[in-house]
């Protein structure tokens, strides 16, 4: 290969390389125990390998304490493909009491660490607002969505003109009506899914390509 040929390859590389899109940065958010954690792990799997996760899990409130990122992954569906920055957030809450930990089997002392935590978690998640390019918000499609803190997520996403995916979850249980989600943001697009069995997911995937790719 001549100098000139060799020049031009060299070249070429790092041109892609240098105005290659960069990784949008989503941040997960909803309420304790939405299946925020659940969802995040399940990407993971799917996209890194089996053995990968964001977090632990738990029927009780705010295990994840401390938002937590996982950078570039490459995820493809239907033609569809975008590169991510996955950012899992603790659970919002307008009112996180030490008593609701006592109730579970803490201690005093434990669950008050736990809620002062928690709320560490909650000031951390809405400080990561300022950073992300947009927001996947998780919904427990078994519970009312009118809820202050989905509220107040969708407005303050509007608000910045950032895009926005609701995930109506849990829909492998038998109470779970996504379609009351549907009807509550209908100027959003919403996806069923059950994170914790899978249902759903490949919809998932091809709707969070085209929302934020």
């Amino acid at each position: 290969m001549s100098m000139i040929k060799r020049f031009k390859v060299s070249f070429s590389k790092i041109f892609a390389k240098l105005f290659k899109k960069k990784s949008a940065c989503i941040g997960i958010y909803g309420p304790p125990n939405a299946g925020k954690t659940t969802l995040s792990n399940r990407i993971l799997r799917d996209w890194v390998g089996n053995e990968e996760t964001m977090g632990s899990i738990s029927h009780i409130a705010h295990e994840t304490r401390h938002a937590k990122r996982r950078n570039s992954i490459s995820i493809e569906a239907r033609g569809h493909s975008i590169n991510l920055d996955i950012v899992d957030t603790p659970g919002l809450a307008t009112k996180i009491d030490f008593h609701d930990f006592m109730e579970e089997g803490m201690s005093d002392a434990e669950s008050k660490k736990r809620s002062k935590e928690a709320t560490e978690g909650v000031i951390e998640a809405v400080k990561w607002l300022e950073d992300l390019d947009g927001v996947i918000l998780v919904m427990d499609a078994t519970d009312n969505p009118y809820t202050q803190v989905n509220v107040t997520v969708i407005g303050n996403m509007e608000a910045r003109n950032l895009p926005l995916l609701i995930v109506a979850n849990k829909v492998d249980l038998p109470n779970a009506d996504p379609g009351i989600i549907k009807d509550a943001f209908p100027q959003h697009p919403i996806v069923p899914i059950s994170a914790l069995e899978g249902v759903g997911m490949d919809s998932f995937y091809e709707a969070l390509a085209k929302q934020f790719g």
